[in-house]
């Protein structure tokens, strides 16, 4: 009987783990960055790259900037559903009387999310977040509009440094998510034509506190 594909496939799987390939470099140091650091301070990097891919960056120079901003782009926009779930930005917003905060899980009705995240990444513009934090895999996905509050203590140069905050926070026991979100959602499969939010938010924010006091 002629075997399977499915057969054929885990006998070349069974004769690679038999005669493993061997590593065609094993002189080379993985401690050596892949990436040459640059000398333009992190916030400003961070910055420039995350508008490139259509983000949305605001500095804070303190927490009551942060709600005096938030404060004037929720009055642009007219939104008064901002969901969070995370303690630490709803005890900020009970102390600064942002009364624009929502903490129910209905999100059909809502204008935005706003998060905490676990580092920002400035060679890419990236936002690291994980299943870990209270607001959890559906909050920076489901609203139309996904605010991330970050801090510049959280500020990385590339994805190696943010993985390793992440492996120390959390130790052995590590998210079962951990997301690396680049610019609003986007997709090209149809007629290779660009459409943003596909799978997710169409329009995302950074808020990046600088607070020493943090």
């Amino acid at each position: 009987m002629e075997p399977t594909s499915k057969e054929k496939i885990l006998k070349k799987i069974r004769k690679a783990l038999i005669n493993a390939t061997p590593q065609p470099f094993p002189q080379a140091d993985n401690n050596i960055p892949l990436y040459v650091p640059q000398t333009a301070p992190l916030d400003e990097m961070f910055a420039t790259e995350f508008q490139k891919i259509n983000g949305n960056f605001i500095f804070c120079e303190h927490h009551a900037d942060f709600i005096r901003q938030l404060n004037e782009l929720c009055d642009t926009r007219g939104w008064n559903h901002i969901y969070a779930w995370e303690m630490p930005l709803i005890e900020l917003f009970q102390q600064h009387d942002f009364r624009r905060a929502r903490i129910g899980k209905s999100l059909d009705k809502s204008d935005a999310g706003i998060t905490l995240c676990e580092a920002l990444v400035a060679r890419l513009g990236s936002v690291i977040l994980t299943s870990r934090q209270a607001s959890g895999r559906t909050l920076p996905i489901f609203p139309p509009v996904h605010i991330t509050v970050a801090y510049t203590s959280q500020l990385v140069y590339d994805t190696k440094e943010a993985l390793q905050l992440v492996l120390h926070k959390y130790e052995n026991n590590l998210p079962s998510l951990i997301s690396i979100a680049t610019g609003p959602s986007r997709t090209a499969d149809i007629e290779k034509t660009l459409v943003l939010g596909a799978h997710g938010p169409k329009e995302v924010f950074v808020f990046l506190i600088d607070d020493p006091t943090r």
